[in-house]
């Protein structure tokens, strides 16, 4: 007989225990069912090369959850009750060009200015200008990130309203190039820019992306980028706390196959294993959507075929994860301050050639990689004296040699190690004790919502972006046709990233069941 919960949710990623965790709070009891043998999902902490080297496998900076009311107000407690500590250096991105010049971003907009005016006095006034309208629009940004999306067409109506908001839409319709050559004159201020974009998985020359160099900036200034002591994964062991605090249930080892469904409404879960789990209340599910089709029972087949054509990415992400003997050292003998750092061409031609080649299905001619080594910040991760390296490039799922990534990835991350030494040049091979590398196809192994390798679950573009995110039917984060099935993850609205958007999901599941949100935040 299947052991019976008020709420059930399949994946044990951040969102779906951001979700689980606000409904343990309100006193349901909650299951987490994760099908591999760690919890987390893309945030998670692991040993992957050497004991007592902690590797951020996949999310490294918590950016876009800082703005969350789930931490800046703690609604869960997560920080005064389950020992969840962010560190915020002051630096949190910094470009090393080729020739050894740098360009740092300060939370602090007078010491940016100082670094943007080494290249130009002009582009110093041009970010002064930028990053004052990203803090105007940052409020109402950050309030559309953290609650389900307003309809797209009556957002655009809205807009065409007023003259600030047409010059938002315009914003939202450019290329990151395309705005980038109107504020700047400089090609390495544009360069520095532009690979915020990339961090999207696009190009800077992808229509569309313009409005990520606003939201960057603004979240840059306002909150900093969040190293979480201990870990990516600290955030999923608080979370995991809250739940079982709560008298909710997380475990791992659990592959759920299938979304029971019955008189059109979701009524538990079905492991490959033959174990069921009924759910009283609701199922929430971080349900890949072209999965969908396959794991819920009496879908409607066009709703699961709008799922399935959903597309992602053409440029995938591959890592590689170092235990170094000894940190890392700029040409000029200078450590990593920041907590990002993009190895970047002296030419943005350079740069942009290398996106335009993976379309192709081909190798970025000048690798795009950046890199971060949090143990700067965060000794507790590593031995006394050590530190980690997490490095990450863009490359095709599909190789147009033909060449599979299990084939070729150790190739590739020598490739990778060796550019990295152009730029610090102590990465030596006795510097390196061990180095862990997960290809695309590593990276959806690890994760069924890493498909194809992408982080984000489905592209990042404007058609799969808002309430149309991933497609109009499922962008409520519900199911047209099964009552009680909740969605969450990367590929559900905001998107990709560190976001806690769990958290949108769990006001709609609240407001379906007649429960008091604020009253659940005020109990923790």
């Amino acid at each position: 007989m299947a052991k019976s919960y008020d709420v059930v949710a399949i994946g044990s990623g951040h969102n779906g225990l951001v979700a689980a965790a606000y409904l343990a709070a309100a006193g349901k009891s909650v299951l987490v069912l994760e099908r591999n043998a760690w919890l987390g999902g893309g945030v998670v902490t692991r040993e992957l090369t050497v004991p007592g080297f902690r590797h951020d496998q996949h999310s490294m900076a918590h950016i876009f959850i800082q703005g969350n009311p789930l931490l800046r107000s703690d609604e869960l407690r997560l920080k005064s009750k389950y020992g969840l500590r962010y560190l915020v250096p002051d630096m949190p991105m910094m470009s090393i060009f080729e020739d050894g010049a740098t360009l740092a971003l300060y939370r602090d907009r007078e010491r940016t200015r100082a670094e943007i005016a080494k290249f130009s006095r002009r582009d110093a006034d041009a970010y002064d200008r930028l990053a004052s309208q990203a803090a105007q629009w940052l409020p109402m940004i950050a309030a559309s990130l953290y609650a389900a999306p307003a309809p797209v067409g009556a957002t655009t109506a809205l807009m065409d309203q007023s003259r600030e908001g047409r010059a938002l839409w315009r914003t939202t319709q450019m290329s990151t190039h395309d705005l980038l050559s109107s504020l700047f004159e400089s090609d390495r201020v544009r360069m520095h820019f532009a690979r915020v974009a990339g961090e999207n998985l696009v190009s800077p020359d992808e229509k569309a992306t313009a409005l990520g160099v606003y939201v960057f900036v603004g979240f840059l200034e306002a909150y900093g980028f969040g190293v979480a002591v201990g870990g990516s994964g600290s955030l999923t062991d608080a979370l995991t706390a809250c739940i079982r605090d709560h008298g909710g249930e997380v475990l791992s080892g659990v592959d759920v196959a299938r979304v029971v469904v019955q008189a059109g409404r979701a009524r538990g879960v079905r492991a490959r294993d033959g174990r069921e789990f009924s759910a009283k209340d609701c199922v929430i599910g971080a349900i890949h959507p072209h999965h969908l089709g396959a794991m819920v029972e009496a879908i409607d087949p066009q709703v699961a075929a709008a799922a399935a054509a959903t597309e992602v990415s053409p440029n995938a992400c591959i890592t590689v994860h170092a235990a170094l003997r000894t940190p890392l050292r700029t040409r000029a003998a200078d450590p990593l301050r920041a907590v990002m750092v993009e190895l970047l061409p002296n030419e943005y031609e350079t740069l942009r050639r290398s996106f335009d080649e993976l379309r192709y299905g081909k190798l970025a001619p000048y690798p795009l990689v950046g890199i971060g080594s949090l143990s700067e910040f965060d000794p507790s991760r590593v031995p006394a004296g050590a530190a980690v390296l997490h490095a990450w490039d863009y490359v095709p799922y599909v190789r147009a040699d033909g060449r599979s990534w299990d084939e070729a990835k150790a190739e590739y991350a020598e490739r990778m190690l060796e550019h990295i030494r152009r730029f610090l040049p102590n990465l030596t091979r006795e510097n390196i004790l061990a180095y862990h590398c997960d290809s695309p196809l590593d990276m959806e192994r690890t994760s069924p919502s890493f498909v194809h390798g992408d982080l984000h679950g489905i592209a990042m573009s404007t058609y799969q972006s808002g309430a149309h995110r991933p497609t109009p039917e499922l962008g409520q984060y519900t199911v047209p046709g099964i009552e009680r099935l909740y969605l969450v993850g990367p590929f559900q609205h905001p998107g990709g990233g560190v976001f806690g958007a769990g958290r949108a999901t769990a006001v709609k599941i609240f407001e379906d069941l007649k429960l008091d949100f604020e009253r659940a935040v005020r109990r923790g």
